[in-house]
């Protein structure tokens, strides 16, 4: 029988488990091991991200969940990797810690309808497997759950739901931020959602479960984000600081691996100093900043 390949930041193979909607990662953001739950195995999405890196990507929705079998792949995962050998065996030294289970996968998980009662069963497991606390217990071990999300649907009842259900549970919202500008929301994301729309659902968010903006650059066509792109960004934030929207911080990030959109050709990473010095002007509009070039 072959045994499975190590795992590595820049491999983020969904099938790499053999199951239907968990799979388990090396997150260079995340700084360990990532439990992916991917409610999208159609690869549907609402947005079209042109530095998306799933083949096959379609507009769409999250297709029926089967409940029972989500359930069943996430606690036969945690077992292995909490009671099993799978640290020692598929993960690299330096990244043997459990850091989250996370909401990412082929498309938008707040589009699948149980995305409420998935909130729930994981927090049930995480239960079960005493990922949740501390609760003034120091020797429980905790993951974090994250919502890896483009917050187009958080204005909606049944996402709110779910995200507040989050906030329990050691929860983050990692909500798409790349451009705060409409045309390059759509020149980027490819869509037509208004800027300010998605500035209200930020605060939504916000505000139901700590969240942090989730920021992806590179170069299009040789070049980086214009002046005025970064001017208007940086306004956002000091709009989010003068609203007291209780956002985190930003994750900064460029590209590890290669997009699977028709525009992969004309994308090119950032050198980590242009990452940085943008960085030090989000500092200094206001949110703290992790960098991952």
């Amino acid at each position: 029988m072959t045994q499975p390949s190590p795992l590595t930041p820049v491999n983020h193979n969904r099938d790499s488990a053999g199951m239907t909607y968990v799979y388990p990662v090396v997150s260079r953001r995340a700084g360990g091991v990532s439990v992916g739950v991917n409610l999208n195995p159609n690869n549907a999405c609402n947005w079209a991200c042109v530095y998306c890196q799933v083949p096959g990507l379609t507009r769409g929705t999250a297709p029926e969940i089967d409940l029972a079998q989500l359930e069943a792949e996430l606690r036969a995962m945690l077992a292995d990797i909490v009671h099993g050998d799978f640290m020692q065996t598929r993960v690299p030294e330096g990244a043997r810690r459990l850091n989250d289970i996370a909401l990412s996968g082929n498309g938008e998980p707040t589009s699948a309808r149980a995305f409420p009662q998935v909130i729930e069963l994981i927090g049930r497991v995480m239960n079960d497997f005493d990922l949740v606390g501390p609760e003034g217990n120091p020797e429980r071990k905790t993951a974090k759950l994250v919502l890896i999300t483009n917050g187009s649907l958080a204005d909606r009842p049944r996402v709110q739901e779910g995200i507040g259900k989050m906030a329990a549970l050691n929860g983050e919202v990692w909500f798409k931020f790349d451009s705060a500008t409409a045309v390059g929301m759509r020149s980027v994301n490819q869509t037509r959602v208004s800027p300010d729309r998605q500035f209200e659902r930020l605060a939504v968010a916000a505000r139901l479960c700590p969240t942090w903006l989730q920021t992806c650059v590179f170069a299009l066509d040789g070049k980086p984000p214009s002046e005025a792109e970064q001017a208007a960004y940086l306004a956002a934030v000091a709009r989010i600081r003068q609203q007291s929207i209780p956002v985190q911080g930003v994750l900064l990030y460029g590209l590890a691996r290669p997009s699977m959109q028709p525009q992969a050709g004309r994308l090119s990473a950032l050198p980590a100093e242009w990452l940085e010095a943008f960085a030090e002007k989000i500092r200094a509009a206001g949110l703290p900043v992790l960098v991952s070039p």
